[in-house]
């Protein structure tokens, strides 16, 4: 059997860049021309500059609120809020809502969510059962999974969620080869099966999405003989990053840009270092570009073990929007990347806020080379011009922050 789901995987990595940077000119004017939305957004971009990383950079991040802002906006003339490039019919079988509610368009290709690849990945081989156990309403995730299945060669049994008794007889009577859904109920399925005095023997592979899978749940469906694997895709963008037998960090999808910059900002941060995930998607259907996920992650040195080439991320390490409200006033990470571009010396920075409810406390900790009384008291004005709050001010030596992509810290005490 193939160790690869196709060629694209073993591409070398300048190959992949090559041909991923190759394709952004083509994608930035075909969203410019067919998405009303990217229009607007990318008005006066012309796609044949952006054609590596740098230029791409200089585009402005869409994030999710900002989507569902043109939705709400324009849910009278176009539900998509002019992101879609597609009309209904039969180029568009289907459409799902995420909260908000965010509509999102499926296309007619074949897997048109790319889960196939993660599939594959996971274990999975044509002619094989798989018992889908993510929801088929309102939301994408059981018709993407279920389309992903169809294009490896696979049969689905549509199992949804909830029903746990009759999750547990289909599996005994139809014996799948594995499970697709949430690491918890496979969890609630297998405690089930057990109280009933059913086995389960036929499960031995999974893929889960949708939540965490921390190592104590990946143990104890190892000593069930489960080998399970985790995906990162959203409703948005389809698959960006799967799990290999490796077990070591997610392997970037072959059909994504994926960029991780600092909170609040659009600007990439250093290999390495906590940020938010932002991800350009090749599909036309629906051309995201510099798409905000407001999730955190962080990209991993080297190749994966099982000899996939594409950029590894360290999978879901928390949310970036950090949004606080300090002494009535709302602050965002987005204002004190503002602080901190008013300054070169400022490496980087964070404002953490201490104290009990209605006693607030603001301190600006940055790293820096240059600490001084003079730069730390324009740092604090300039704390009070862009959020018309004060805070004191604290250097750091450069390195001494935490890389956990925070930018805003609540440490109050709520009791």
């Amino acid at each position: 059997m193939p160790t690869f789901f196709d060629h694209l995987e073993t591409r070398t990595p300048d190959q992949r860049e090559s041909d991923l940077m190759a394709a952004l000119p083509q994608q930035v004017a075909h969203a410019q021309a067919h998405s009303a939305a990217f229009a607007e957004i990318l008005a006066g971009v012309l796609p044949a500059n952006i054609r590596d990383r740098t230029a791409l950079a200089q585009l402005p991040v869409t994030r999710k609120h900002e989507l569902l802002e043109r939705q709400q906006a324009q849910r009278a003339q176009d539900p998509f809020g002019g992101f879609s490039t597609l009309a209904f019919g039969e180029h568009m079988p289907r459409v799902f809502a995420s909260p908000g509610p965010i509509y999102e368009p499926e296309g007619a290709a074949r897997d048109y969510w790319r889960m196939a690849r993660a599939m594959f990945a996971a274990g999975f081989r044509p002619g094989e059962l798989i018992h889908n156990c993510f929801s088929y309403h309102f939301v994408p995730a059981g018709s993407m999974m279920e389309r992903g299945a169809h294009a490896i060669g696979c049969t689905v049994f549509a199992g949804g969620t909830g029903q746990t008794e009759q999750q547990v007889q289909a599996m005994a009577e139809l014996k799948p080869a594995g499970y697709i859904g949430t690491p918890s109920f496979l969890k609630i399925i297998l405690e089930k099966a057990q109280d009933m005095g059913v086995a389960l023997p036929s499960v031995k592979k999974a893929m889960f999405g949708g939540e965490a899978y921390p190592p104590s749940l990946h143990q104890w469906f190892a000593e069930r003989g489960i080998a399970g694997s985790q995906c990162y895709a959203t409703a948005d963008l389809g698959l960006i990053a799967y799990e290999t037998s490796a077990h070591q960090g997610l392997v970037t999808d072959e059909h994504v840009v994926v960029e991780i910059v600092r909170p609040g900002t659009g600007d990439p941060v250093p290999m390495g270092e906590v940020g938010e995930l932002v991800v350009t998607s090749l599909n036309p259907d629906y051309p995201l570009i510099r798409f905000g996920t407001g999730d955190l992650s962080a990209f991993l040195p080297g190749h994966c073990p099982s000899g996939r080439t594409a950029p590894r991320i360290k999978g879901w390490l928390g949310r970036a929007d950090q949004t606080t409200k300090v002494r009535g006033m709302f602050v965002h990470p987005a204002q004190v990347a503002d602080i901190a571009r008013r300054f070169d010396q400022v490496v980087k920075a964070r404002l953490v806020v201490t104290g009990e409810m209605a006693n607030d406390q603001l301190c600006l900790k940055v790293e820096t080379h240059h600490a001084s009384e003079t730069f730390s008291e324009a740092l604090a004005t300039a704390v009070r011009d862009i959020t018309k709050l004060r805070a004191s001010i604290e250097c750091l030596p450069v390195g001494a922050l935490p890389n956990d992509g925070k930018v805003i810290e609540d440490a109050r005490s709520y009791q």
